[in-house]
């Protein structure tokens, strides 16, 4: 008797993960992407925020290159860097996009600002080598995501609308 109540258990526990797993596949459209491309990036876009992404990554790095030229210090730098590694890593976490040359562009922008991040902070706002390469990959990364920005207006015939954190007249990009 005891044991019919554990199978029992087992295959209403085991019932419930497939019932889950078919939610799922129902919600997220079945195993393949449905859709024109343009409807498949357009659905993509809106999913994952890349706007708000992209124009967080760009924030970030005006913030950075204040905090540089105004000599701000380690402190400030460490806030500011490590604030632009982590929105990089959870921008490229979103990938892949549904195109492949989106994909290669954000990936290679939100890898530049993460880097940029880590050589900053690792500077300490006291090695001009690693401050200056960190500058070159930001700027490089700012360059990327606005290629990515534009090759998605010509994709899905719309203007991406990008948020910013920066404060107005730091002239970043996108803001």
């Amino acid at each position: 008797m005891r044991r019919r109540r554990v199978r029992w258990k087992i295959v209403a526990a085991g019932a419930g993960v497939v019932a889950i797993g078919v939610l799922g596949f129902v919600a997220y459209g079945g195993l393949g992407n449905t859709g024109s491309p343009t409807q498949q990036l357009r659905a993509w876009v809106s999913a994952t925020g890349l706007g708000q992404s992209i124009g967080t990554v760009v924030g970030d790095a005006a913030r950075v290159r204040v905090a540089v030229d105004e000599h701000k210090g380690t402190g400030v730098l460490h806030t500011d860097c490590g604030v632009m590694l982590t929105d990089a890593q959870s921008g490229n976490g979103e990938l892949p996009t549904p195109n492949g040359e989106l994909t290669q562009l954000l990936s290679s922008g939100y890898t530049l600002a993460y880097e940029a991040g880590t050589d900053c902070y690792n500077s300490g706002s006291t090695d001009a080598k690693l401050l200056a390469r960190a500058t070159k990959e930001r700027i490089q990364a700012e360059a990327k995501l606005q290629e990515a920005v534009t090759l998605v207006d010509q994709l899905t015939g719309s203007t991406l609308s990008t948020t910013t954190t920066t404060q107005p007249g730091d002239n970043g990009i996108l803001g």
